[in-house]
């Protein structure tokens, strides 16, 4: 009788997908270079705009995914009105690559080249607020507080949340180039932040855009301390205060992450055509 010896456990096999992206883009089109989509064979995830030419690089897509279409080595052109029958009429270029779920890590880091990172300080409602909102828009946002417990059991996977006491110590480890919204849950925290971006500002000018919540008077307020420490006129100058895009004047917490997303996307979002 043969001995029944123990079986190696087999490694599960990746899923299967297949990426495709917008590499080049001319006149009006749905989305950016900055889109993408992954295929699987039940589901998509992410989007290149929508209507007939999503529906026909799905549907391309998957048919490599089942071996009965190649890969093609070059970007596919699509032209929105004349074979498409969108009204947009541009054309647009798509890459589809063929990858597996084990391509994740690399590929989640390709795609994060294209966002543009944003620095949240603060965990309250209006954090909240805005970090469930950027979360679906093209921007790495990486949430720092000083209270522990404070980030919600619901944030987004590719949220980076840190706990940092004192809370203005994140900032000297702050990705160049990173937008930064101050909104703690007390103004001295605020003015400590600030004052910290500011110093950074003045070594490296590598923080393009310094918001800070409140009003007018808190501006102001502000202004006077941190002349106070030995700041200028000029160094305030960097510092966006109310934040928000003029005219939308509601302070429930969903209103005012619209009013600051719309900001950060004038400021760093895709160039429109």
């Amino acid at each position: 009788m043969t001995p029944d010896y123990p079986r190696p456990e087999s490694k599960p096999t990746a899923e299967q997908l297949v990426l495709v992206q917008p590499i080049r883009t001319q006149g009006s089109t749905p989305r950016d270079t900055d889109a993408w989509m992954a295929v699987y064979g039940e589901r998509v995830i992410g989007s290149i705009g929508g209507g007939h030419l999503e529906f026909e690089a799905i549907a391309r897509a998957r048919a490599m995914l089942a071996g009965t279409a190649p890969i093609p080595a070059e970007a596919q052109r699509y032209a929105l009105g004349p074979s498409l029958g969108q009204c947009c009429g541009g054309v647009m270029w798509l890459r589809f690559e063929r990858l597996t779920n084990d391509d994740l890590a690399h590929l989640s880091a390709r795609l994060k080249q294209t966002q543009h990172p944003v620095a949240l300080f603060g965990g309250g409602h209006v954090g909240q607020a805005i970090t469930r909102l950027l979360a679906q828009l093209p921007f790495t946002l990486h949430w720092i507080d000083s209270r522990d417990e404070i980030f919600p059991s619901d944030t987004p996977a590719h949220v980076i949340c840190e706990h940092s006491d004192p809370v203005q110590a994140a900032v000297a480890e702050l990705r160049p180039g990173s937008a930064v919204l101050v909104m703690s849950f007390s103004h001295a925290e605020d003015l400590e932040i600030v004052a910290q971006c500011l110093l950074r500002a003045r070594q490296h000018d590598d923080l393009p855009f310094i918001g800070l919540i409140g009003s007018q008077t808190k501006s102001a307020t502000f202004r006077h301390r941190l002349e106070a420490r030995g700041f200028t006129a000029a160094d305030f100058a960097r510092v966006t205060c109310p934040i928000g895009v003029p005219g939308i004047t509601g302070k429930q917490p969903e209103v005012i992450a619209v009013a600051v997303a719309a900001q950060l996307l004038q400021c760093f979002g895709p160039a429109a055509d």
